[in-house]
């Protein structure tokens, strides 16, 4: 392959992840997890499958970062969930401590790199890694936007009994119970929402994205979603690679737009083979812009608790 993609975190979202990208042969992958063994049996698994569905992508698995050395992108999954019992706080910290190495074993060995952060909470994770490797803004962002936002457009297509296809949406601001949906931007084969559903029925649908994961997490008992978040990083993967300068939703760090400064919001951006291209900027209602706003001070209480 031309490229290579490294998934530091061998769980369910980077497994998934690995096995994307390279069943869609955009990149050969590496696969890095401090259950070395678990990494590298689940990379044989997935190379065992291409005889059979044809793919030429390579994926390796094991515990040294040696070969991730020269990646184009590295997606980090790695981090603890939240147990019982355990505060955001308590994640925050255990989380900061994974991504600060993990951080910089890649950038050490991979400096041209880009960094998808997947790590929650995000939105701090995402800081953590901007001040560990370095980086500018256009080479380390998070995903959570493209997520939410497939979220949304499922359950509007859902409620109008048409193809996803046919709808466009997407979510601003934190990825948390603060997400901002965007109902007035979103289109169903170009008709705008608002002129499909009445008030109530989109404000369910607004809600049920906020609680997007919480719900999966329910139904799942242990563990958290993995086939819809590894689709999003496959998304932002695809458009970098592939140079489309497509506008998808991600978590970047705003230098004056939107009124904010150096916190990281999910917002609209152009992503092609440079990373970050543009962020682009909407024109909010006052109460958007107000809901956006909450959403920002709950990220900005989260990094302010960050410890490095």
């Amino acid at each position: 392959m031309q490229h290579k993609v490294t998934v530091v975190g061998a769980g369910n979202v980077g497994a998934t992840t690995a096995q994307r990208i390279a069943e869609r042969e955009l990149a050969d992958v590496v696969m890095v997890d401090v259950a070395a063994d678990l990494a590298t049996g689940k990379a044989l698994d997935m190379m065992e499958a291409a005889p059979v569905l044809g793919f030429n992508a390579c994926i390796t698995g094991g515990g040294d970062y040696d070969p991730t050395a020269g990646s184009d992108i590295c997606v980090v999954t790695a981090g603890l969930a939240r147990k019982p019992g355990m505060s955001r706080d308590d994640l925050l910290a255990k989380n900061t401590e994974i991504l600060k190495e993990v951080v910089e074993q890649l950038v050490k060995r991979s400096p041209e790199t880009i960094l998808i952060i997947v790590t929650n909470p995000l939105d701090a994770m995402c800081e953590v890694a901007r001040r560990v490797s370095g980086f500018p803004r256009e080479r380390v962002f998070g995903m959570a936007g493209v997520l939410d936002s497939a979220r949304m457009r499922l359950f509007i297509a859902d409620e109008l009994k048409v193809s996803v296809e046919d709808v466009d949406a997407f979510v601003l601001g934190g990825h948390g119970d603060t997400m901002v949906p965007m109902p007035r931007y979103a289109t169903v084969a170009g008709i705008p929402l608002p002129q499909l559903l009445p008030a109530d029925r989109i404000e369910a649908i607004n809600q049920r994205t906020r609680d997007g994961g919480a719900e999966i997490v329910n139904y799942y008992k242990q563990g958290s979603a993995y086939y819809a978040p590894s689709a999003a990083v496959l998304d932002m993967v695809e458009a970098i690679l592939h140079d489309k300068k497509k506008i998808l939703p991600c978590a970047v760090l705003l230098q004056g737009e939107y009124g904010i400064d150096d916190l990281f919001v999910g917002i609209p951006v152009k992503l092609g083979r440079k990373g970050i291209e543009e962020v682009i900027q909407l024109r909010l209602t006052a109460e958007e812009k107000a809901e956006l706003n909450k959403s920002v001070d709950a990220v900005k209480n989260l990094v302010k608790s960050l410890k490095l």
